[in-house]
């Protein structure tokens, strides 16, 4: 179980929706042009640099969330500001929103095992074949975010053993501190009421 799985059942245990990062990826490409926001667009107009070597592919991902960055923010802050809680989820969520005693709240899942996420990979899509490129792309940005969310003092947990990461995840959400869930990477906004609810 990965991070969609892991929001898709705190949603479930919540009774709150998943707000998607990708979708607001997609919204943004659909409303700008390149020269607009070319770090959004990098993929589209550049989509051989998806081969170059990882440490090059994870500096251009890190460019791509600080980028998205503002737009995320934003979604959070009007999720705290109707009081309207959510699972927030992406790959480009970053752990800025997230304060030890703030409305918004944070765990990162991270896999540091190469071997295990290009298995992953490859039981998720095997007609791709193996993807052993894409998957040291994954646990280095994946050790980028973990560093950047332990530096903030958000909470780091390993997506094994796969059988109790939703609890653990949940722990993780619920211990770091008082306010909001924001998102996984995950963020999860809490009511003021102080119950158990993400937003």
């Amino acid at each position: 179980m990965g991070k969609t799985g892991v929001g898709r059942a705190l949603a479930r245990r919540y009774d709150v929706p998943v707000v998607e990062v990708d979708d607001i990826v997609e919204a943004l490409l659909a409303v700008t042009l390149p020269e607009h926001l070319p770090e959004v667009h990098f993929w589209r107009t550049h989509p051989e640099a998806a081969r170059q070597a990882p440490e090059s592919v994870v500096e251009r991902q890190i460019a791509i969330a600080e980028a998205l960055a503002p737009a995320i923010e934003a979604v959070i802050t009007n999720h705290v500001g109707t009081d309207t809680p959510v699972i927030l989820e992406g790959d480009y969520v970053l752990p800025g929103p997230a304060t030890p005693r703030g409305p918004v709240r944070a765990v990162f899942l991270h896999e540091d095992d190469e071997a295990q996420v290009a298995a992953n990979y490859l039981h998720r899509e095997p007609e791709a074949g193996p993807q052993r490129h894409r998957a040291r792309v994954s646990v280095l940005y994946g050790r980028w975010l973990a560093a950047q969310a332990r530096a903030a003092g958000v909470p780091v947990v390993a997506p094994r053993p796969w059988e109790d990461l939703v609890s653990r995840v949940a722990e993780a959400v619920e211990g770091a501190g008082h306010g909001r869930l924001s998102s996984c990477p995950m963020s999860t906004v809490r009511p003021r009421s102080g119950s158990q609810q993400p937003c």
